[in-house]
């Protein structure tokens, strides 16, 4: 029974085959691919369906996309707020206490600094960076000497009474300057001035004043119609008296920081002293 049902089935689907294959032959070739092409069509038009249907992780994304922007607000909010309570504390605090300096913004704090440096240049004092030695130090001295330099125009600028500040036999192509501009944001935009000129012809030698450690006169006080000149020198071989010497092949007068007379010599493990410092350290004390 089971066989003859089989059989039947088999003669049915055999049936319907020969009669596609009739359907087929009946048809011409051309009439074939323009069904296929409107099969095609409909398959797109299917998938375009498909895609333009919201799915559960589209909807997902825009609610989390709606509480970050609810999360940002909130931020903003809060910020705005504190900066709020902020202005009104600082209020508050200038009307207790009177003798307090105001902040200024950071806009005014650099419009006064330019003021200073351009006050420095025309009247004084004057700070000239002797850059002439650098032809025989080391990469490694030329990068500690450009990050001095950075740090005595940082502190520099920050005083009350600031140095206009004179970087003299400094080339721009020399790689002290490719040092500079390396490790210094902003050192081409530096308010000072750079020359190649050696210092000891830029001005005249009677205003001339070597900072030298090895001088026998302590400066006591900084005059505003003398040019003071650093000896920008990083030397890890410790060559003694190289400043001193130039300053005397020039008949220039020369003069050390007082650190014997104002400066307490502290003890320590390695008793190691001495009065060679770097260049910023140099304007600080002066």
């Amino acid at each position: 029974m089971d066989w003859k049902l089989e059989g039947s089935a088999w003669e049915t689907k055999s049936h319907v085959l020969l009669g596609q294959e009739c359907l087929l032959e009946d048809i011409g070739e051309d009439d074939v691919s323009e069904s296929f092409q409107l099969l095609q069509i409909d398959m797109e038009c299917e998938s375009q369906e498909r895609r333009s249907l919201p799915t559960g992780s589209a909807s997902w994304c825009s609610k989390n996309v709606q509480r970050k922007q609810k999360h940002w607000e909130k931020m903003v909010a809060a910020k705005k707020s504190k900066r709020k309570q902020e202005k009104e504390r600082r209020k508050a605090n200038r009307a207790e206490n009177p003798g307090i300096r105001p902040q200024h913004s950071k806009r005014f704090l650099r419009t006064l600094t330019k003021e200073r440096l351009l006050e420095a240049k025309h009247s004084g004092p004057r700070l000239c960076i002797d850059l002439s030695m650098t032809d025989h130090m080391s990469k490694k001295e030329l990068s500690r000497l450009a990050g001095q330099i950075r740090r005595l125009y940082g502190s520099n600028k920050k005083a009350d009474k600031p140095f206009w500040i004179c970087l003299a036999g400094f080339s721009r192509d020399s790689p002290l300057y490719e040092e500079c501009l390396r490790m210094n944001d902003g050192f081409s935009s530096y308010m000072l001035d750079i020359t190649e000129e050696d210092c000891f012809s830029l001005f005249p030698l009677e205003t001339l004043v070597y900072l030298t450690p090895d001088s026998e006169h302590a400066l006591e006080d900084v005059d505003v119609n003398k040019i003071y000149i650093l000896g920008g020198l990083v030397d890890e071989s410790i060559q003694k008296k190289v400043t001193f010497q130039k300053a005397r092949e020039h008949s220039v007068q020369t003069a050390r920081l007082p650190i014997q007379e104002y400066m307490i010599r502290r003890q320590n493990g390695k008793n190691y002293y001495s009065e060679i410092l770097a260049i910023n350290q140099d304007s600080k004390l002066a």
